[in-house]
Order: structure tokens, then C-alpha cells, then sequence
């Protein structure tokens, strides 16, 4: 089989001939690699045996940078500081006219005029001219992963802060949906604009929210439902227009909202961490296994950044063990980037055993 063959089978619930192999990887783990193993970008995607290629489409960016050590700002014009993509220096729709009194603490809150008027950006901040061609240079080998990242949940964190978005969701749910429109509205548009452009070769819509935590999702089941599901469902329904297959990026213990985003027809979730509370393979596998294909599972908190060569290939035999069987699996980390921290070899030791013991026979 191809890479592309054997992911497609693998979404259709079937066995291919082994299990595809997925690898997210943090700049500073590829580069790492790349030195070490003294190899060029698709050379390294080889000897991991990387079964997807991604387009993305391209932030042309702001240049009006006015925070003190501020080192970036997506699209919303959030500027951010720290390692990576680092954390936001400010929360520009906190508000400063209304004031809401929640359990533990007095907040302002933006009103609705003050969300409508806040400068959202225009398609014209996206380039994605490159994206039809980069997709179509694989020639068909490799799933195709594309459309916007998409993560609005992120950003209207960011836009309000943590604690003022989660009460807001009750003092003021009409800002919250009106903050979530514009966000969704602005990446649909995107992610429209790369499908009508290269909806023929790509194969999968991946987008990324995290809704959970070590201890279970981040809000209670019916606040997800009435706040984030509508527009998660907005989006898994405009790839399904396209005849793409899609997969969400989710970290954290998600188990209670799993059969709501099955529900909204997601077909997969990557990275799935089963160090979080219910997120146990055996009971996940069972439950949703022929519904759901669940991409990732080897765990990188404990086992590829602390653990031996030989413990990596000992745990990831014993996921594919649970996994693999009736297809609906890809093995990957249980993180969406690996990172710097991580040793290449035990890297290799994951993927090597993937490509040894992962076969269908």
C-alpha cells in the first residue's frame, strides 16, 4: 500500500497492511533530529516512517509589534511572549465598560458593540497560493493533511481571558457567541478558500482544540455543548462538504465529550493522552473503535522523554496490542509535538516497532 492507501483504509475501519504512522514534532525536536541524524526534512520524514504531509496555509503577519518583548501576534493581533508560540501579553476583549461579578472574582466584560467593532482580520492576511501545488507534489503517495488550524477556542481565551471567557459563559453568553462567531467565521472563510483551491488533493481536514485537561475537559459537558460544540460541528460539516475526512487535535481527558463530537461527525481524534483521567485505551477502544479512529496513544510525558529505548519499544508493542486490531489506529506520540526534550532514539525505538510489530497479518 501507499501512505495514502493505507491511512484511507484506516479511516474506512478496515485493516490495511500495517499501521499508518503519524509524526508531530516540535521545530526544535526536528532540528535536534535532523543534526543527529544527519539527514534533510524528507529524508527524516522517511526514517520515521511519516505516512501524512501537511499545506498550510501562510500568516503574512503584523509588523506592528508594541509590547515591550513581544516576539509575535497571529491574525487577532494578540501579541506573545515566552518559549514557542508563547503566551498572550494582554486580553484585548477583557472589556473596560460592564462589569460582571462571578463566584470567586469582579471582571469586566466587553459588550457586544465592542466585540462587533474590534478590528478582525480579512482574508487578505492569509496566503495560501502555494497550497495547491505543494499538495499535489506528493503525487498522491502521502495523506494530505490541510484547511485552518482553526482554534478558536484558544483564541477567545485569548481575546478574553480564561477565567473571564468561563464566566462570561454565564453573566454574558451573548458575547461569548459573538466572539466565537467572528473567530469561526474567519477560519471557515479560510479553510473555503484552500478547499475550493486544493480540496482534490488533500485528504484530511485537521484542525486543533484543546479541550481538556490532566483531570477531565476544561468545561462541563453542557456548557461545551451550548458554547463550542455548534461551531466545532461548523466545522467538521464544511470538510465533509469537500468529501474530506477529519481529525481534531484535542489533548487533555475528553472522554465525556467524545460521543458529542462522534455525534457532530468528527472521524478522528489525535493525540490521545492516556496518562488523563478516562482516557483509557482498553475502555476507548471498545466504546468507539469502529466509530472513531484514534491517532496517537504512545505516551510522551512519561514513556518517550523519561523512559529507555528498550521500555519505548515494550509500551508501544503493548498499545498496539489494545489498538490495532480491526484498524481504526494510528501510532504516533500522545502529544501534537514532540519535544526538544525528547531523545531521538527513543524516537526511532517507537517508530522502528511500529514498522516491526504494527503489521496486519
Amino acid at each position: 500500500m501507499t501512505s495514502r492507501e493505507r491511512v484511507m483504509t484506516v479511516f474506512a475501519h478496515h485493516q490495511p497492511d500495517r499501521v499508518p504512522i503519524w509524526c508531530g514534532a516540535s521545530e526544535e525536536f526536528w532540528a535536534k533530529s535532523k543534526r543527529e541524524l544527519s539527514l534533510d526534512d524528507e529524508g527524516l520524514r522517511l526514517r520515521f516512517g511519516d505516512d501524512f504531509r501537511r499545506v498550510r496555509e501562510v500568516f503574512l503577519g503584523r509588523d506592528n509589534l508594541t509590547l515591550p518583548g513581544s516576539h509575535r501576534a497571529g491574525p487577532f493581533g494578540i501579541e506573545r511572549q515566552g518559549i514557542g508560540y508563547g503566551q498572550p501579553m494582554s486580553h484585548p476583549l477583557a472589556g473596560a465598560t460592564a462589569t460582571g461579578t462571578g463566584a470567586t472574582a469582579t471582571y469586566t466584560v466587553a459588550t457586544l458593540a465592542q466585540v462587533h467593532d474590534f478590528p478582525w482580520p480579512t482574508q487578505d492576511c492569509m496566503d495560501i497560493s502555494h497550497i495547491r501545488a505543494e499538495a499535489a507534489s506528493w503525487g498522491g503517495q502521502y495523506a494530505i493533511l490541510g484547511g485552518a488550524w482553526s482554534p478558536f477556542f484558544h483564541d477567545a481565551i485569548d481575546l478574553l481571558g480564561m477565567e473571564g471567557l468561563m464566566l462570561m459563559m454565564y453573566d454574558a453568553p451573548e458575547v461569548v457567541d459573538a466572539v466565537m462567531g467572528h473567530l469561526v467565521d474567519f477560519y471557515a472563510e479560510t479553510s473555503v478558500r484552500i478547499f475550493d483551491a486544493a480540496a482534490d488533493v488533500i485528504d484530511i481536514f485537521f484542525m486543533g482544540n484543546d479541550y481538556g485537561s490532566m483531570i477531565g475537559p476544561i468545561v462541563s459537558e453542557p456548557q461545551f455543548r451550548r458554547f463550542i460544540l455548534p461551531h466545532q460541528e461548523r466545522l467538521i460539516r464544511l470538510g465533509h462538504d469537500y468529501g474530506l475526512k477529519t481529525m481534531l487535535h484535542c489533548c487533555g481527558g475528553i472522554a465525556e465529550l467524545i460521543p458529542d463530537m462522534l455525534e457532530a461527525g468528527l472521524d478522528a481524534i489525535h493525540a490521545v493522552q492516556p496518562v488523563c483521567r478516562g482516557m483509557d485505551l482498553r475502555e476507548l477502544k471498545a466504546k468507539y473503535g469502529d466509530r472513531l479512529v484514534f491517532n496517537g496513544a504512545i505516551d510522551s510525558q512519561h514513556v518517550l522523554i523519561e523512559g529507555s529505548a528498550d521500555y519505548v519499544r515494550a509500551e508501544t508493542r503493548e498499545v498496539l496490542d489494545i489498538m490495532m486490531p480491526g484498524g481504526g489506529y494510528i501510532a504516533g506520540a500522545s502529544h501534537d509535538t514532540i519535544l526538544e526534550e525528547t531523545p531521538v532514539e527513543n524516537v526511532l525505538a517507537m517508530f522502528d516497532t511500529v514498522m516491526e510489530y504494527g503489521v496486519y497479518r
